[in-house]
């Protein structure tokens, strides 16, 4: 359905319109101008005759001429029609959201309703071309189908909400509504779909930060609203239990800052989840980072850190301080679950294809009974590398049934919740929707009484193009 009319028939030149009126003329003039010589006495009648017809002649060129100007000189009213066409035309492919035009064809035919016109937007969506896309395989949601149905032999307008699913769902609006005219196509309906993704998850992050924060901060609220009653009645004067009591009341203030720093993170990379960052990373040095802030840590608890990487360079499309936030949450909890005297062992890989990017640890050798189990699965791209970050401890391990829900919120394993592990509950968490955001994948390879392994492996970057490549082929001078 494009947006031009046919062009206007061009006029043929105006000195062969002139000899084509002379032709058609000239020879009835020359045979009355003829007869004048030979019959003196009807001289003046047959000259008057020879110039009406040359008058006509002339008139009839005339008249061609200005049909033909007409025809070839458009009008200003012309002109600003057409202007106005591909101002629109400009105007539909600009458009943000994906807008299509179907058209219905036979009522009981699913297989009639096509695309008729498509903007940059919903091509770009659907994968469709601008015309003559079936709409059942572009849009396979029944409820957006059954809207377009309705304004297609119903005339009736309606909005519809649906969500794709996948790692990283959208929320969409679809708003449906008949149109005038079908030139023979059969009726006609707009289609507009409105991108609700950013609303919705405002929406879900406010509910989900409240409900954490007011489960979650009730407890050492009590704590310290407890231990304020004690130290203002008996245990005033009592400076041994007022400083044991400070004391705990200190660490409840840090765990509740502590909380209120994760909600907030979390929050803030929910938010952005389905947008993929545009910055690059190394791994290898992100990494080196990561041990040189925790070695202190490591070292009070008696913790060794080794980092080996297979690669000098593990360049990935990323953001720098989530990707060190990741290596650093995992690593923060392989420390916290390692006992005196262990190695916590973090192991860099670059450029690998998927399967060895998610496959188990091959530091060394593992007991029986080892649950692998993917927390995290990217979609499948053709040909896509990756690059990977796996941290082992060898603390308690988890058992099997314990694994699917360590990325949940505040998630505890039962029986390793003592207050010598202090933490949030949301580390994994944190790691899982930032590693989800870089549109990578995260795994868990863990027994009880042989440690665990988190694997972090994120999409390599493109190769970067050299400013000078485009004149390495210029001849020298």
């Amino acid at each position: 359905m494009p947006f031009d009319t046919a062009p206007s028939p061009v006029a043929p030149p105006a000195a062969s319109r002139l000899w084509t009126a002379v032709g058609s003329f000239g020879v009835p003039v020359v045979v009355l101008l003829a007869l004048a010589a030979a019959r003196p006495d009807m001289a003046v009648w047959l000259v008057g005759a020879a110039a009406l017809v040359t008058l006509a002649a002339w008139a009839a060129h005339r008249r061609r001429s200005g049909e033909d100007a007409r025809v070839a000189v458009p009008t200003p009213a012309a002109t600003a029609g057409a202007a106005d066409r591909h101002l629109l035309e400009d105007a539909f492919e600009a458009l943000v959201d994906p807008v299509l035009v179907v058209a219905g064809g036979e009522a009981d035919d699913l297989a009639g309703r096509r695309v008729v016109l498509a903007n940059a937007a919903a091509r770009e969506l659907l994968r469709i071309p601008r015309e003559g896309a079936l709409l059942v395989p572009a849009l396979r949601e029944p409820a957006v189908l059954e809207a377009v149905d309705e304004a297609l032999y119903g005339g009736v307008e309606r909005t519809t909400d649906f969500t794709t699913p996948g790692a990283r769902p959208r929320h969409w609006r679809v708003m449906t509504r008949p149109l005038p005219g079908g030139d023979g196509a059969g009726p006609l309906a707009l289609v507009v779909l409105r991108d609700e993704t950013d609303v919705r998850r405002m929406e879900l992050m406010r509910v989900d930060f409240l409900a954490n924060a007011s489960h979650e901060l009730k407890t050492p609220l009590a704590s310290l609203a407890g231990f304020i009653e004690t130290l203002k009645g008996h245990a005033r004067d009592d400076a041994r239990a007022r400083d044991k009591f400070l004391d705990i009341m200190a660490v409840q203030a840090e765990r509740m800052s502590r909380l209120v720093a994760d909600l907030l993170s979390l929050s803030r990379i929910e938010l952005n989840e389905h947008i993929p960052p545009a910055g690059r990373v190394d791994l290898v040095p992100a990494a080196r980072d990561v041990v040189d802030a925790v070695g202190l840590l490591a070292g009070e608890r008696g913790v060794t850190l080794k980092l080996e990487s297979r690669s000098g360079r593990a360049p990935i499309a990323g953001d720098r301080d989530e990707v060190v936030q990741v290596i650093q949450n995992l690593v923060d909890n392989a420390i916290k679950y390692s006992g005196a005297g262990q190695t916590v062992e973090i192991m860099v890989k670059a450029d690998v294809p998927l399967q060895e990017a998610a496959a188990a640890w091959s530091g060394g050798a593992r007991e029986g009974g080892v649950t692998r189990l993917p927390l995290l699965t990217p979609d499948r791209e053709p040909g896509q590398r990756y690059a990977a970050v796996m941290v082992r401890d060898h603390g308690p391990g988890l058992a099997r049934e314990a694994l699917p829900r360590l990325t949940e919120r505040f998630y505890r394993v039962e029986g390793q919740k003592s207050g010598e592990r202090p933490g949030t509950g949301l580390g994994l968490a944190i790691v899982k929707h930032i590693v989800n955001r870089h549109r990578g994948g995260l795994t868990v390879e863990s027994a009880p009484g042989q440690g665990a392994t988190f694997t972090a492996y994120f999409p390599v970057a493109a190769a970067r193009v050299p400013r000078d490549a485009a004149t390495t082929d210029r001849p020298l001078p």
